[in-house]
């Protein structure tokens, strides 16, 4: 049986959230078989649980926001790319605010507190979501197309292609492809940072938005080129951050993904419209699990290698 996973202890971390700028707390912990991710914002009168799923997803203006009723938590998609990567099923994400810390601007600091905690394998058969027909969501014509796609994979695999029309962002890479079952999430793609321009910072924080950006946890761009002094982390980053998000905003599903997903110019709002898409059309997916391991997809058999 290929089993569902959890962490073996609890593990915490404190920082900002980008946008909010407010000091927050996280402490992940560990949870049943069947549990799902579920945050929980126990700075409110009475701590509310917010399971993730697609309908879960209340905003994507720059980030993901999950809720329930009032209670809500923004940009969520690190973290949960952190999860998929690692292949972690069930836990509980206690915050103290409305908002994940943004530490480094990457998922690489959850990647760390996750396999710090140890991964625990579950006496309980692992789920996933395998997609029999092509979904497709599509906004725009001409130049100002999007579009965003999953298809039938034994795995998961991801394609981007970003469009920027930048400098500093034409330079490097404009298209990567990610396979869970050949690559290294670790080291592929937990790295890569998110990124903004210093043309929309003042507009954003007229709004209150990316109170807590800076060059410690963003790539940020000037008309020409990048600011930070230590350059990319990878030639093709700011691509790479948009695998990162889209396995993120993907996850929210509840259940890993077996499927190929590729998009041009999409973003968290056209990712989590995939997923309604997906998911409005029962014929086109079902629920598996694989009783012989060795029937698994390549990259979802073992836990993934640390460092």
């Amino acid at each position: 049986m290929l089993p569902q996973r959890t962490i073996k202890a609890l593990t915490r971390a404190v920082g900002v959230g980008l946008h909010s700028g407010q000091r927050v707390e996280l402490t992940l912990r560990p949870a049943a078989p069947d549990t799902g991710i579920v945050f929980r914002r126990i700075d409110l009168p009475q701590p509310v649980d917010i399971p993730v799923s697609a309908e879960s997803v209340t905003d994507t203006r720059l980030a993901s926001t999950i809720g329930v009723g009032a209670a809500k938590v923004h940009t969520v998609e690190h973290l949960m790319s952190a999860c998929s990567g690692l292949g972690i099923d069930n836990l509980y994400i206690d915050i103290t605010a409305e908002e994940v810390p943004i530490l480094d601007g990457s998922s690489a600091s959850f990647v760390f507190l996750l396999q710090s905690a140890g991964i625990e394998l579950q006496k309980a058969p692992r789920r996933f979501i395998r997609v029999k027909q092509a979904v497709e969501v599509r906004q725009g014509t001409g130049a100002a197309v999007k579009w965003a796609r999953l298809a039938p994979y034994h795995g998961f695999k991801l394609s981007f292609e970003i469009d920027f029309d930048h400098p500093a962002v034409d330079s490097t890479g404009q298209r990567v492809e990610f396979d869970l079952g050949a690559g290294n999430y670790s080291r592929d793609i937990a790295r890569a940072r998110t990124f903004g321009f210093t043309r929309d910072v003042e507009m954003m924080r007229s709004n209150g938005l990316a109170l807590g950006g800076g060059l410690d946890n963003a790539i940020v761009m000037d008309d020409y080129k990048v600011l930070n002094a230590d350059g990319l982390r990878y030639d093709d980053e700011f691509v790479k951050h948009k695998i990162l998000d889209a396995m993120g905003d993907l996850y929210l599903v509840g259940k890993p993904l077996l499927a190929a997903y590729s998009a041009f110019r999409s973003g968290h709002a056209m990712n989590n419209l995939l997923l309604r898409e997906l998911l409005a059309q029962r014929d086109a997916w079902d629920v598996v699990t694989f009783d012989d391991e060795r029937q698994a997809p390549r990259g979802f058999a073992q836990p993934v290698r640390a460092w």
